[in-house]
């Protein structure tokens, strides 16, 4: 019931803009890298051994290197949900400072079938050596499902590798093949396109896929130039998982980043977020925050309106809440009519039972022997003597 007799909200200007403050994404940056670098310094200095916490596995002795590279996330909370249900082919956006920059980054890449012409790709000398270098190893999507089908080989795979890389066209089906082991961590196949693209006038020719063949002379992979960028390009962006929610999580820096690199990183991802996969855009974004894996969120952003669009807003307010009232006043009068009309009901349909004439005379037989029995006991037995 609203019991309000103005308008619920007041709606903001036309034209309002929407956009990030530098100052306070900077604040935030760095407070957040502050914070996360004291608390490891912390459990460092309290431990008996080096705390092996986060994704930076390099057994490097050099000072300079960080001991924990833990993740930072970026949190959009958005008004209403994003989609409607999950979408298993993640999306990207290209960060200008990548979080797998190391080289000895192990990297596992994932292709449909046949698994050889890929690697005949990477073994290419146009091939870049710095790229091939970093790939550890390089499987097909049957081979996958045939040799990893227990829990624990799935966990093997996950722990030697740092990276995923799958083959677009087999994407969607990597989530049965691998299971919950890849797809609850922060390792989720990152989808690469290397497939050759045919073009006409600069439109893409679909292809026949019942045409398809398994003769690896005949594979439609791309050149290798063509793959290594497609490979850079997954590197040096950040993964947008979407789901039916109104919380969409990003991993876009880690806490070895500067507050001018992490900052960098969050505007362009943001402006991603909000011009290609966030429905409404900056209009269903209820806040941002930024928080590491074991820190408070900390708010960059927060929405002054909790709407998305000005159809949801209530502008007549005291107009429907006589409306209301009105239709309740029938309603109780309705009910009234129906309580006297079930009532009426009820006693023209309840009638006297026909009095039995056996009854009648049983009643006046009774009725005799009682007076005669009250004028026996009256007279007293001496006079009935005489």
């Amino acid at each position: 019931m609203v019991s309000a007799t103005g308008p619920l909200t007041t709606k903001v200007a036309s034209g309002t803009p929407y956009q990030l403050d530098n100052n306070q994404v900077q604040r935030a940056s760095t407070a957040l890298l502050k914070y996360m670098k004291s608390q490891q310094k912390e459990l460092e200095e309290t431990s008996t051994k080096k705390t092996l916490i986060g994704d930076n596995d390099d057994s490097s002795d050099e000072e300079d290197v960080p001991s924990v590279n833990e993740p930072v996330w970026l949190v959009m909370t958005t008004k209403k949900h994003v989609v409607d249900k999950n979408r298993l082919k993640p999306g990207k956006i290209s960060i200008p400072h990548s979080l797998n920059s190391s080289p000895s980054l192990n990297i596992c890449i994932i292709t449909a079938d046949p698994q050889r012409a890929f690697k005949d790709i990477v073994a290419d000398p146009s091939f870049p050596s710095t790229l091939s270098s970093r790939i550890t190893k390089v499987i097909g999507f049957t081979k996958l499902k045939q040799r990893y089908k227990s829990f624990e080989s799935r966990r093997q795979l996950l722990s030697e590798h740092d990276v995923f890389l799958a083959d677009d066209r087999i994407i969607t089906r990597l989530a049965v093949t691998l299971g919950k082991t890849f797809y609850k961590s922060s390792k989720r196949p990152i989808p690469i396109r290397i497939e050759q693209v045919d073009k006409v006038d600069g439109k893409r020719v679909k292809k026949d896929t019942k045409k398809s063949s398994k003769d690896e002379s005949n594979a439609t992979f791309a050149s290798p130039l063509v793959v290594a960028k497609e490979i850079e390009k997954a590197l040096n962006s950040a993964s947008v998982h979407l789901a039916p929610a109104a919380t969409t999580a990003l991993r876009i820096g880690t806490s070895s980043f500067t507050p001018d690199q992490l900052t960098e990183n969050v505007k362009v991802v943001v402006d991603g977020l909000t011009g290609k996969f966030i429905t409404k855009g900056w209009r269903n974004v209820k806040a941002i925050h930024i928080k590491g894996p074991t820190t408070m969120a900390m708010p960059i952003w927060l929405a002054s309106e909790l709407w998305v669009d000005e159809t949801d807003v209530l502008e007549n307010v005291e107009k429907d809440t006589n409306q209301i009232e009105s239709e309740k006043g029938e309603k109780r009068k309705i009910t009234a009519e129906e309580d006297v009309q079930q009532k009426t009901t009820k006693k023209s349909k309840k009638s006297k039972a026909p009095v039995d004439e056996d009854d009648t005379a049983r009643n006046e037989k009774l009725r005799k022997q009682k007076a005669k029995a009250l004028d026996d006991g009256t007279t007293s037995p001496s006079a009935k003597r005489k």
